[in-house]
């Protein structure tokens, strides 16, 4: 690590359990970021800002103004073009230290799959039950731990689901099913700040996992009303019937 590097990183290193060795499994870390909207910007810019060492952007949708509300990696510039792409040239602008990979987009079962073998962990910023459940059932089978948002209103969710903890719950084990699939922001609305929230959350869990400190959401699910700043920890247990995870 250069000189310049840890002046950069230095107020990470300086803490007592993270320190240069931390800072060393984040700049050899691999991390999967699927969507790269209002979940994947905070979290993709604040992974490469901690000092990942390469991100891997996955959007295959172009930014819309009714986006730059929440969507803190693109800007007015950034309408028409490709999330990933603008999300790119953010980061790269905070870090030329991070490389970044760009898929423009959406992902499927099949790329996914190649991709694994080169993750040490993912990002799940999407907004549906199927790419949800996708991602869910090929990096449980790769052994690979996803950190998983939501938001939607006033109010959200974080959790990690990491198949290499013994007993420990997967997403489908939190959602069984997609007969309701999940509000989305253009029928529902969403308030711009809390997508901040939970974004960065995911990527303080991301840097937990990455540098084995604290204790991370595995097991659990955070969830949070903004409105009343009303913060709840449940405890999440692993289903005996899940389809997935259950053997």
């Amino acid at each position: 690590m250069q000189d310049t590097e840890l002046l950069r990183y230095s107020r990470q290193i300086m803490l007592p359990d993270f320190d240069i060795a931390g800072q060393q499994a984040l700049q050899q870390a691999r991390v999967l970021i699927v969507g790269i909207g209002g979940l994947g910007s905070p979290a993709a810019l604040y992974l490469a800002a901690a000092g990942v060492g390469r991100l891997v952007l996955c959007d295959g949708d172009q930014v819309e103004l009714t986006n730059l509300q929440r969507q803190i990696a693109h800007n007015t510039q950034s309408l028409g073009e490709n999330k990933a792409q603008s999300a790119r040239r953010a980061i790269t602008d905070i870090n030329p230290h991070t490389e970044v990979e760009v898929i423009n987009a959406h992902l499927e079962q099949a790329h996914l799959t190649a991709l694994l073998p080169n993750i040490d962990l993912v990002l799940d910023c999407t907004d549906n039950f199927d790419s949800r459940f996708m991602i869910n059932e090929e990096c449980w089978r790769a052994g690979i731990p996803v950190v998983s948002g939501a938001a939607i209103r006033w109010e959200g969710q974080v959790a990690v689901f990491d198949p290499q903890t013994p007993h420990a719950p997967c997403y489908r084990c939190l959602y069984p099913s997609s007969d309701n699939d999940p509000l989305n922001c253009s029928d529902n609305g969403v308030i711009a700040p809390l997508v901040g929230i939970i974004g960065t959350c995911q990527a303080l869990e991301a840097i937990k996992l990455i540098a084995g400190v604290g204790e991370t959401l595995t097991g659990y699910v955070l969830y949070v009303d903004s409105k009343y700043m009303d913060w709840r920890k449940l405890k999440l247990s692993k289903r005996k019937d899940c389809p997935v995870c259950a053997h």
